[in-house]
């Protein structure tokens, strides 16, 4: 009960909690608060190692997300979470940490925090390959210094750069003149118990689905489209109700829309509902987001730009969103020689969009070239590994028989063509790498909705060192939303944080919220 309803620990010495124990068990004492803080204490501790444990015994590379969340208490939390593809070839997602945050958030500050947790989880700062974060100034920043100090990639929350892309296009008289008369409107049913019980008998009159109006968040431009969708669907019992005098007084009936604002309100809808499809698709935590990036956003600019809307207001929408969508999206939807190009990288390795449709032909063979020098890189580090598990193996071994030893004369004269030997395996292991990401290349893309992780897991045989970089670049997410969802019920979870004490009562300075 303390954990799931997010209780203080002191309820345990409450009366009215005492007494309803006593009550069910008479007999029963109850322990005492620190009896409890002992146990959760001991738990987090078991989980730490746990998580520990997991994190370095995968052998593949891991990305981070981070999002700092500010409560109606005005304390600020800093979620971390980790992910990485198992030997099995599952998306993993565990949360490191939601810290309290006391000091600025500056970007050394964050970039520190960042580091700090990194280092109490033990993990190699080699091992990360990429960082998600939104495009705020400050994490933007401390992103960037984590990138010159350990070669991160940074990578911008694509869920946030739409948010950015669909304010900017938002802002036109007309348009933001329709979504505040919406948002009136939708809030006097939402404060009128009258005017939604006229709504609930209008609904059932005129056989509409007795769905509730939806208010919008202004933090989440999608909150905007499902407020407008609803009123839509629920248009002419909304206006039956409004037009009702019994209802609604005569000083309120400038709350029904315009003709022309409905009409604006249906094209509007519709220009951003594929914005909405790709929002959620990203948002997916289970299987590989990254690579769906390129092709995601030139889908976005083929479908705005060829909408056709007869209202100026759209057309200026249609303008903007396409401005913008390229100027925020243009490196990851170009390879360039002086960028990581960790997205169209990771778009290569993905099965589903190795044809690198979005790029012109001299860009798809530099990211294919780039490709094989990444792939030839692996397959070094892979001999070394497992030479160096060979040699330590046969050093272990007792009796071993060193082999006969080279005299001086044997290496002027060359005589067992070691060199030549050396260079044989070398082209071999140029012509394998080669052959490798040509033939993986050559293929065709497999089916959109097909799970590109499974088709990795079912071909890891056929490609083995391009499966190993998959791993590395696949597990990266193309959002922050894992680390935002560690705060996503703070509507729900708020009122009963209120109840908690502002300095942590349970673990000490050991523990972290789990939720936001």
């Amino acid at each position: 009960m303390i954990i799931t309803d997010m209780r203080p620990l002191s309820m345990v010495e409450d009366e009215g909690f005492n007494r309803m124990i006593c009550t069910f068990n008479p007999g029963y004492t109850l322990p005492s608060r620190t009896h409890f803080t002992k146990l959760m204490e001991r738990k987090y501790e078991e989980t730490f190692k746990e998580v520990r444990t997991v994190i370095n015994t995968n052998h593949s590379k891991l990305a981070l997300t981070a999002d700092i969340w500010t409560s109606v208490a005005n304390e600020a939390y800093l979620g971390i979470t980790c992910h990485y593809i198992t030997d099995d070839w599952d998306m993993q997602s565990i949360c490191l940490t939601t810290m309290p945050l006391q000091d600025r958030h500056t970007a050394s500050n964050i970039a520190e925090w960042l580091e700090e947790v990194v280092a109490r989880f033990e993990i190699p700062a080699s091992k990360i390959i990429a960082i998600v974060h939104d495009n705020g100034a400050n994490v933007v920043a401390a992103a960037n210094i984590l990138v010159e100090k350990h070669g991160w990639s940074s990578v911008r929350c694509t869920g946030h750069t739409l948010q950015l892309v669909i304010n900017a296009a938002l802002k036109h008289p007309s348009i933001e003149k329709a979504i505040g008369a919406t948002r009136c409107l939708v809030q006097h049913f939402k404060k009128s118990e009258l005017a939604c019980t006229k709504l609930k008998d209008k609904q059932q009159q005129m056989a509409t689905p007795e769905h509730s109006l939806v208010q919008d968040v202004s933090t989440r431009w999608n909150s905007t489209f499902y407020m407008i969708s609803r009123l839509l669907e629920q248009r002419w019992p909304v206006t039956a109700t409004l037009s009702d005098s019994s209802i609604t007084s005569r000083g309120k009936r400038y709350l029904d829309l315009k003709p022309e604002q409905w009409s604006l309100l249906g094209e509007l809808s519709t220009a951003l509902k594929p914005f909405e499809c790709a929002t959620v698709f990203m948002s997916g935590q289970k299987y590989t987001t990254i690579s769906a990036i390129p092709p995601l956003v030139k889908g976005l600019l083929n479908s705005t730009q060829s909408a056709a809307f007869e209202s100026a207001p759209l057309r200026a929408f249609q303008l903007t969103a396409t401005q913008h969508l390229q100027e925020r999206w243009r490196e990851e939807t170009s390879f360039s020689d002086t960028t990581p190009n960790t997205v169209i990288l990771a778009t290569a390795l993905d099965p589903r969009f190795r044809r690198l449709k979005f790029l012109s032909p001299e860009e798809v063979l530099h990211v294919q070239t780039k490709v094989q020098t990444m792939a030839l890189a692996e397959k070094r580090e892979m001999d070394v590994q497992q030479h160096g598990s060979c040699s330590s193996t046969s050093t272990d071994t007792p009796g071993a028989e060193s082999g006969p030893r080279a005299t001086l004369l044997d290496s002027l004269l060359g005589s067992d063509g070691e060199d030549e030997d050396r260079a044989s395996e070398g082209d071999d292991v140029q012509n394998q790498v080669r052959n490798e990401v040509l033939t993986y290349f050559g293929e065709r893309n497999i089916a959109k909705e097909q799970n590109a992780l499974q088709w990795w897991k079912a071909n890891r045989d056929r490609y083995p060192i391009l499966a190993r970089l998959a791993k590395s670049y696949l597990c990266i997410p193309g959002t922050s939303t894992p680390s935002e969802r560690l705060f996503s019920a703070a509507a729900v979870q708020e009122p009963m944080r209120m109840m908690l004490m502002s300095e942590p009562c349970c673990l000490s300075s050991k523990s972290r919220e789990s939720e936001r």
